[in-house]
């Protein structure tokens, strides 16, 4: 399957960060051209302004997919509306970029696989950490530390001003161990290369600004089958500290891996977006002793050359889509694994309301 020569014409649906940042690399890629942007509020407006203007403007997908005719669409709306956006767009033809996650259920998110399937439209599901070097050479690098793995991960941030309003506007579908929380389950199967088999969660309303239903902070643990463990923490609020918002790190027998972001961990940095994704730096410790006790090797420093910024990503991520539609590459891992961290995180999330493991 190719497409034509003509460049792939995509309907933008949800102008926050990240549909801005998908927007822009839409803008800047060969081969693709924006068609249409829909809000239901005036971002539409502000992100043509910062585009150049020109765009079609819709206040809804219904409408923007009969009047637009668009080749693919690039669903960044929030969670609670994916599933829907996302079969409507399938039905109608289109290829589908979807940020992450794939849906607000697992059986959601199913539905929208099985509708892919049954198009026979490409889905890509937004997991960014899967294009940035850094994060590739760490998965790969951890898997060489032996068995069993310990991994550790969080992502508090310090939000205030616009952030806190789109947190607490998530928080109205989803909590963050479970919206923040599929990344890095996802960078855990892919170190552990094993089946999880156990969850168990935290978690604590710190606000009265969310739904009471929610909670803002949270912490999850993942047991695998071969004994390997994990953690993963998330706190979003203007409560959270940032003493150590950021810990990426896993340990093996051989010893261990750390991504070291000695910018991004100084204080304040917390909510900036790039520092979400930013590495600069792999430490990796090696455990071998001599007969003194004494360590052979010295760690070793790895400085990334290849350090994307969050927007150089989205650009990546977009090639990427464009690359299984124009050489038909196939999904069913990609979709499988997005599925899978889906599952996992919203089993954490039945944890957290349960007070009770769950086992998978």
């Amino acid at each position: 399957m190719s497409i034509p020569c003509t460049a792939l014409r995509v309907l933008v649906v949800g102008c926050g960060n990240m549909g801005t940042a998908h927007a822009r690399a839409y803008s800047l890629l060969p081969g693709i051209e924006i068609c249409g942007i829909v809000s239901t509020g005036k971002s539409k407006d502000v992100l043509n302004e910062r585009l150049g203007g020109g765009y079609a403007l819709f206040s809804d997908i219904a409408t923007a997919l009969a009047n637009a005719k668009p080749d693919a669409v690039c669903i960044s709306t929030y969670p609670d509306t994916h599933e829907a956006f996302a079969i409507m767009s399938l039905e109608h033809g289109c290829h589908v970029f979807i940020e992450k996650p794939l849906a607000d259920t697992v059986d959601g998110a199913k539905r929208v696989v099985a509708c892919a399937k049954k198009a026979g439209k490409k889905l890509v599901v937004g997991y960014i950490l899967r294009h940035h070097p850094s994060w590739k050479k760490f998965v790969e690098l951890a898997q060489g530390l032996g068995k069993p793995l310990v991994m550790r991960m969080n992502l508090n941030q310090q939000s205030h001003g616009n952030m806190w309003i789109v947190h607490q506007n998530l928080m109205k579908s989803l909590s963050p161990i479970v919206d923040c929380g599929v990344h890095y389950i996802d960078v855990m199967c892919q170190m552990a290369r094993s089946k999880p088999v156990q969850v168990n969660a935290i978690g604590a309303r710190l606000t009265d600004a969310i739904p009471p239903h929610n909670y803002n902070y949270g912490q999850l643990q993942i047991r695998f089958e071969d004994g390997s463990v994990g953690w993963y923490e998330a706190g979003w609020g203007p409560m959270m500290s940032e003493t150590a918002f950021f810990v990426k790190d896993v340990i093996g027998p051989k010893g261990c891996v750390s991504i070291v972001a000695k910018t991004v961990g100084a204080a304040g940095k917390s909510d900036d977006v790039d520092s979400h994704t930013k590495t600069e730096s792999l430490r990796v410790h090696h455990a071998a002793l001599n007969d003194a006790n004494q360590f052979i090797e010295d760690d070793t420093w790895i400085d990334m050359q290849d350090e994307p910024d969050h927007q150089e990503l989205c650009n990546r991520e977009q090639q990427y889509f464009l690359k299984a539609i124009q050489e038909d590459l196939n999904l069913t891992d990609h979709l499988q694994d997005a599925v899978n961290s889906l599952q996992i995180a919203l089993s954490c999330d039945e944890s957290v309301r349960s007070g009770l493991p769950v086992y998978l």
